[in-house]
């Protein structure tokens, strides 16, 4: 039997008190970086660890790189260490609702060749549903760091999307305003890669941020894309809210998609690069 990428606050409570689950909160703001963490110690799902998107789930910026380049896999792994992640656990993340920041860490798991999931609805579905809240720090007694190794199929790099960009479609989280380029409130220049195809990631979500079932997300996908036949990749502003689109995708069935970890803003570090604007 497979293990499920997507959990509801039902079945991560009864993972939990099987000891079968280890629960990650990601809650991040990109304006005030301290936020999730103050949040995390204020309530969280019993036991779980908290996910910094900048010191955990990243990796220094560099001259060359995006916003969030991915974390080296020892510095990944030396997190892991850190939460007491254990093999014989499932890693379930989870942020505020729509789990934009938690798909990250899904993505890094299974770019590592591990298992997780999500927890469908995020902390606003455990509150909803009624489980309680824990606070304070979570004690955890770490340990030894886990050899990983890399999918490299997994990614696809700016070198790599920039000399052969019609063999991929490249499918895009942001906002339809930040495609476009009528907006761009984050990164120093407008538009997006050329050819590229907009599925903002909250298309994805039900308003109570729960994700729509599988075969509704499968149908759309299949129209959005039915005109690109080439293998997808995914792409947004630094290579967060493209993994939520990956994970539609595994969860409507349609595997094999790949992420652009330095999206947008890596793309933009090279004028020589093409852009486009309009939508």
């Amino acid at each position: 039997m497979s293990t499920p990428i997507l959990l509801s606050a039902a079945q991560l409570n009864d993972g939990l008190n099987a000891g079968d689950c280890l629960a990650v909160d990601c809650r991040f703001d990109l304006a005030d970086t301290d936020w999730g963490r103050g949040q995390w110690l204020a309530g969280h799902v019993p036991g779980a660890r908290y996910a910094h998107l900048d010191d955990d789930l990243s990796s220094p910026i560099r001259p060359d790189t995006g916003r969030h380049p991915l974390p080296d896999t020892a510095a990944f792994a030396r997190y892991l260490a850190s939460i007491g992640w254990t093999r014989d656990h499932l890693l379930v993340a989870y942020d505020e609702g729509a789990n934009a920041i938690a798909a990250r860490l899904w993505w890094l798991m299974r770019y590592h060749g591990l298992p997780a999931a999500l927890l469908d609805g995020g902390l606003a579905a455990w509150r909803a549903a009624g489980f309680s809240l824990e606070t304070g720090k979570v004690v955890v007694a770490p340990g030894a760091a886990p050899a990983l190794t890399v999918d490299e199929n997994c990614l696809v790099t700016t070198q790599r999307l920039a000399g052969e960009l019609p063999s991929f479609t490249v499918l895009d989280a942001r906002s339809s305003e930040r495609f476009s380029g009528a907006q761009e409130p984050l990164d120093t220049k407008a538009g997006h890669i050329p050819g590229a195809v907009n599925r903002p990631f909250g298309h994805n979500l039900h308003l109570n941020g729960r994700f729509k079932d599988p075969e509704d997300l499968r149908d759309e996908f299949e129209m959005l894309l039915d005109d690109h036949p080439a293998p997808v990749v995914h792409s947004c502003g630094s290579g967060v809210t493209a993994c939520h689109n990956l994970f539609a995708m595994e969860l409507a069935g349609l595997s094999g998609s790949r992420l652009y970890a330095g999206s947008w803003s890596e793309w933009i570090r090279d004028d020589a690069r093409p852009i486009v604007t309009g939508p």
